[in-house]
């Protein structure tokens, strides 16, 4: 009688652990919900107080009296319009209330939505009275930084140990692969405040190579994982291992099915591009495919084409008497050409001359040998070194992309000589010229330039390619302006 009441426990116990969780994140999700209110409501009627009933702002034209409380309606359908945008930032989702640091770009993508569309709807719903710029602006600052404050505190508060323990889902591996050992650093780096890593279980088709590289605890056989599943609570199963068979496979789902655990697959036969897939259908079957990437879209490439043709004008001529002021420092050391210029490949891999100020003693390739600069290298001119360091030899590329050849931001372009190996020996390395080369990039601002790890390079180029997007090119042009690099 015991054994069996012991039984039944123990197939309790892990579901009203799913369920109390399931009830912490809706709990969560539902202060965020009402804190994000109250914060916006706040901040838009602070704001019409600050406009309308005190002289700390001294600009814009008042036909008439108005008072604070004439603007209720504006605050009220300003919060609403708010917060409908915010689900569609995914901004209820759990990761983005525990990590602050991808959330900060989202609420400002965010803010920025919501003052176009406020002004928009003000416009087309305009009364007589034709609503305050200056409101709208400072609604616009002082939202933007009480929401962020805000959010920061309640990630503080859910990061606190009792609310964050009940909030981890606990992780079971199936089998082993190269790209779980992956997965288990990104946990590792990611604190573990979401998921937790109890184990793992071999697939039933061990090889020495599917055993983990990393320390994980061994919770049984595969025969066995019903009773892993309930013995320590788990909440999700990835199958690492691709070998098993479809009927494997299918059958493992159904266990997580009947015991309501998620179940994911790790999809090792896609390496890059994963944010993209998605279940499409085809002549309605479906397929899991690449759905498209943000420059697939015509208005960001025409976005981005616009920046450039801005940018490109307006750096070119700032940069004009930079230029001429150190090709005078590089003739002077070593009298000769200012402007060097490199066979490099660009979008398509179509090859086009690439134009910098010349940071190298003359014929320092005279040998034939194609290759990186390396520290301290014996080529370089004294002036070469601090160019390099602040990307002062890198302006007049400037005209590269006046000229359609380059972007301001994206992978920086290599030689051919060099493409000709790096594509045989780094997967996915032809990827990064799906683009645009740029002046500066991704992986340059992270430090990966000139001769690093070309993997994480590549990474960082995939990245930027999956994710663009016109702030996060903003963000590159400024870490490059205040970040300093070494020579490449």
């Amino acid at each position: 009688m015991m054994d069996q009441t012991a039984t039944a426990k123990a197939s309790v116990l892990p579901f009203e652990h799913r369920v109390e969780n399931r009830h912490i994140q809706t709990q969560v999700l539902l202060a965020g919900i009402i804190g994000d209110a109250i914060v916006v409501f706040l901040s838009l009627a602070f704001s019409s107080w600050l406009r309308f009933e005190t002289t700390l702002v001294p600009f814009g034209v008042r036909t008439h009296v108005i008072h604070w409380t004439d603007y209720s309606g504006h605050v009220a359908f300003g919060t609403v319009l708010f917060l409908l945008l915010l689900p569609h930032r995914h901004l209820y989702d759990l990761h983005r209330i525990i990590h602050l640091r991808q959330t900060v770009p989202v609420i400002i993508k965010s803010a920025l939505t919501w003052l176009l569309a406020y002004m928009a709807f003000s416009w087309l719903l305009r009364s007589e009275e034709e609503i305050s710029r200056a409101y709208v602006i400072i609604a616009f600052g002082l939202t933007t930084a009480m929401f962020t404050l805000w959010r920061y505190l309640l990630c503080k508060i859910v990061q606190g140990e009792s609310i964050a323990r009940r909030l981890q889902q606990r992780i079971l591996f199936v089998g082993w692969s190269g790209h779980a050992t992956s997965l288990v650093r990104a946990i590792a780096a990611d604190g573990g405040l979401q998921y937790k890593i109890s184990g793992y279980v071999p697939s039933g088709r061990v090889r020495e190579a599917n055993r983990p590289d990393v320390f994980l605890r061994k919770l049984g056989s595969h025969g066995s994982i019903a009773e892993v599943l309930h013995a320590h609570s788990i909440d999700m199963v990835i199958l690492a291992d691709m070998n098993l068979s479809t009927d494997e496979t299918v059958a493992l789902a159904n266990l997580c099915e009947k015991e309501m655990v998620d179940f994911k697959v790790i999809p090792s036969c896609f390496q890059i591009l994963l944010p993209c897939l998605q279940m499409q259908t085809v002549s309605s079957m479906p397929v899991l495919g690449i759905s498209y990437l943000p420059f697939d879209l015509p208005f960001n490439a025409m976005l981005k084409q616009l920046v450039d043709l801005v940018g490109g004008m307006v750096g070119f001529i700032l940069s004009a008497p930079i230029i001429a002021l150190f090709g005078l420092l590089v003739y002077l050391e070593s009298p000769g050409p200012i402007i060097y210029r490199q066979r490099r490949l660009g979008q398509a891999g179509r090859p086009f001359w690439i134009f910098k100020i010349r940071s190298m003693k003359m014929n320092a390739e005279g040998d034939g040998k194609v290759g990186w600069t390396v520290k301290d290298d014996p080529r370089r001119l004294r002036i070469g070194g601090f160019m390099r360091r602040w990307n002062i030899d890198e302006l007049p590329q400037f005209w590269n992309v006046l000229k359609g050849e380059m972007s301001l931001v994206g992978p920086r372009p290599e030689r051919p000589e060099l493409i000709g190996i790096f594509k045989e020996e780094i997967p996915h390395y032809n990827a990064r010229h799906n683009i645009k080369p740029g002046i500066t990039g991704w992986a340059q601002v992270n430090g990966f330039r000139g001769d690093t790890d070309l993997t994480k390079r590549i990474h960082c180029d995939i990245y930027y390619i999956e994710n663009w997007s016109l702030l996060l090119d903003f963000q590159i042009m400024l870490l490059t302006l205040f970040r300093q690099k070494n020579a490449g």
